[in-house]
């Protein structure tokens, strides 16, 4: 098997609830797949944006490798077929926005992404989340 790439973004979890999930390509450079496959990648900030009918993936940052490199914070543009893309438009309502969760290859080796559709929460949601994860980590050490 080719090299296992499976980095999640930990924080989207307590930040967001998850409405729907997508799994899409990205266009990447070379030197950009090559840092992703060491781990030099950083998406907590990141978001998809809609440009000219195309979904944009913004504030991704891979780090530059050696001999030609890429731009660090380059915009990617992620792929979805095109009844995926408009349905995603119609559902971008007031509030919602869709972030990356998770960056993986599959069974052929390709990098994909795997977007969420989400809602941010409230301060109330999070603590909720928190009391939650107390509450779990004090019946493990039971």
């Amino acid at each position: 098997m080719r090299n296992s790439i499976n980095i999640q973004n930990r924080r989207a979890k307590f930040e967001y609830e998850f409405i729907d999930s997508y799994i899409a390509g990205i266009v990447l450079f070379g030197t950009e797949v090559k840092a992703i496959r060491n781990g030099k990648i950083s998406f907590l900030d990141s978001f998809c944006i809609f440009d000219k009918g195309e979904l944009i993936l913004k504030n991704v940052v891979i780090d530059k490798g050696s001999g030609y490199t890429h731009e660090p914070n380059r915009d990617k543009k992620l792929l979805l077929k095109n009844k995926e893309i408009n349905k995603l438009f119609k559902d971008l309502k007031d509030g919602l926005t869709i972030i990356p969760y998770r960056i993986f290859n599959n069974e052929r080796g390709i990098i994909k992404v795997e977007i969420k559709l989400s809602k941010g929460k409230k301060l109330w949601d999070k603590r909720e989340t928190i009391k939650n994860r107390d509450i779990k980590k004090q019946i493990r050490n039971i």
